[in-house]
């Protein structure tokens, strides 16, 4: 499984003794989501590819809509490439966490997202979105708790 340790010597030194090292651990599931969110708002497709599993199903939002024709979600990393291409690329992402639970190999985020179109039209939506790992530590399932009449839209300035 992923895992990150971080150690911290530079936050509130005052209240540590001097040379303390203090180990926190990133949950794999928090860590899987954080360098997701990183990886799109960063343009990354590869990166972003890579952090899936071969058999994953995205479904955001879940059920029929625009970027789920089926409801079915969008499933494996050529599905998952596809939505990318058509979604991600061509539009410039912001998010926002607000809130974040880890439980066993899944994390879940309220967050709101912020797209900006390539016409400049923003569109905000905010949702409960949740990932969940298999045992190496790869994304088999992305979904995104929210309904297209739950977006908001901006005209450019």
């Amino acid at each position: 499984m992923l895992s990150a340790r971080c150690w911290d010597t530079i936050q509130c030194p005052e209240t540590k003794p001097e040379g303390l090292l203090i180990m926190s651990e990133i949950h794999p599931a928090l860590e899987a989501a954080q360098n997701s969110w990183r990886c799109v708002q960063g343009k990354d497709k590869e990166g972003w590819l890579a952090l899936m599993a071969d058999d994953v199903c995205m479904e955001d939002p879940i059920g029929v809509a625009v970027t789920n024709p089926t409801g079915e979600g969008v499933k494996g990393k050529d599905g998952v490439s596809e939505f990318y291409d058509k979604n991600i690329a061509p539009s410039s992402i912001s998010i926002e966490v607000h809130e974040s639970h880890v439980a066993a190999n899944t994390s879940a985020h309220v967050m709101t997202l912020t797209t900006t179109l390539s016409n400049g039209v923003k569109s905000k939506v905010r949702g409960i979105f949740t990932y969940y790992l298999n045992e190496e530590g790869k994304i088999t399932n992305l979904r995104g708790y929210w309904q297209m009449s739950d977006m908001t839209f901006e005209q450019p300035e």
